[in-house]
């Protein structure tokens, strides 16, 4: 009887336990420009703060710089270091923001590094020539709201007659333009124009800003009400894209308007948000980019949806790139637990039965933020334009 309580005690307490370790970062070199400021850690273990009083680094000598994280738990670890604030964070040699450093921890653990360069020594926008802003106030008569869009124009776009295809995307802020975004752990931009200005195939890109404020963002991007979201306003802001927006942008610029030439992608809930645009306007966007799907948040509404409009012949003709992470995981509004691609899979098995052309594409490391949406944007397009016509 004593040894199965024992037994009991284990395995109810047992598992609750884990490992927890001591990571010392060392900087062993950094540049001259502001060397006697002080210089912050930032990542999960401080909810990513750039200025922690408490992740303050400490000069062991005249050479280095050190801080000890304590309680670290076994698996990958991610942190960056600041000057205090985002606009200060570690850079390149030519002032490029990177992803943040990681490492794998399953022991006490020192790490090594070296800063080559600090982000604000370097011009804050790194928006491409051809990104320009196409108002800074559009009115959306469908919200009442005006919101800032940018277009993105091939290079040959002024000097040639051609027509292109046109991709629309949510969160403007993030895609071409450090100086703009506004990511969770520093401002990373995709590197949307980067991406299409080294490739062999072009397209006009709108990128539509989100609200500041990010609840009524989510409110946005909502198609339906939920428990924890009422009076949500997604079906008037594809209203808007469809009717309003797309409209203007076929008048004003040199596009092709017809289905196989429009497209729609985003992330997050505006990954959530396209895949509803999808299903509700198979005649207007024939291809979608879905990267890490906010399907978690919206109550099993996607996957209603979705069996609602699997019978519609115009998904037959549509193209869906799907994007998840491995690491992302999350707490669901219910309070279970949730990887973020156990539900993109899910819901790419549903969408199946469309006998839509659907891509999938999992990253075993990706977690979710502007880091892995960059690259999975440079898969998405190579994907987008290897079938489509131009």
């Amino acid at each position: 009887m004593q040894r199965f309580f024992y037994l009991i005690l284990l395995i109810c307490f047992g598992s609750s336990v884990q490992a927890q370790f001591k990571v010392k970062v060392v900087i062993t070199q950094k540049p001259e420009q502001h060397k006697n400021e002080q210089i912050y850690l930032t990542g999960a273990f401080n909810k990513w703060l750039p200025g922690d009083s408490l992740f303050k680094l400490k000069s062991e000598n005249a050479n280095s710089e050190s801080f000890i994280i304590n309680n670290v738990k076994a698996g990958l670890l991610e942190f960056k270091y600041t000057r205090g604030n985002w606009p200060s964070l570690e850079s390149t040699k030519d002032g490029r923001l990177e992803a943040p450093r990681k490492a794998i921890i399953t022991k006490d653990t020192t790490i090594y590094t070296a800063i080559e360069g600090w982000r604000d020594d370097f011009p804050s926008s790194t928006a491409s020539k051809n990104v320009y802003l196409l108002s800074n106030d559009f009115y959306i008569p469908q919200l009442g709201v005006s919101r800032k869009i940018w277009v993105y124009l091939p290079k040959d776009y002024s000097t040639s007659n051609k027509k292109y295809p046109v991709l629309y995307m949510h969160d403007g802020q993030d895609l071409f333009d450090e100086a703009t975004s506004q990511g969770r752990i520093g401002p990373l931009e995709w590197g949307v124009d980067e991406t299409i200005d080294d490739a062999d195939k072009k397209c006009i890109v709108i990128a539509i800003s989100h609200d500041d404020d990010k609840v009524k963002r989510i409110q946005e991007y909502f198609y339906y009400d939920n428990d924890e979201s009422k009076n949500v306003e997604g079906k008037k802001y594809i209203d808007f894209i469809v009717n309003t927006l797309k409209p203007y942008v076929d008048k004003h610029y040199r596009t092709k308007a017809d289905k196989d030439n429009t497209y729609m992608a985003g992330s997050s809930m505006g990954g959530l948000i396209t895949l509803y645009a999808g299903l509700n306007y198979p005649h207007v966007f024939g291809s979608l980019g879905i990267l890490s799907p906010s399907i978690w948040q919206d109550y099993g509404n996607i996957n209603k949806e979705i069996t609602k409009k699997i019978n519609n012949k115009a998904l037959q003709k549509q193209r869906y790139f799907f994007y998840g992470g491995g690491n992302e995981n999350r707490a669901k509004p219910d309070g279970s637990f949730v990887r973020m691609n156990d539900d993109v899979l899910k819901t790419v098995e549903q969408l199946k039965a469309s006998k839509a052309e659907i891509k999938v594409l999992i990253n075993p490391e990706g977690r979710h933020g502007a880091w892995y949406w960059r690259s999975a944007f440079k898969d998405f397009y190579k994907w987008l334009t290897i079938k489509n016509k131009y």
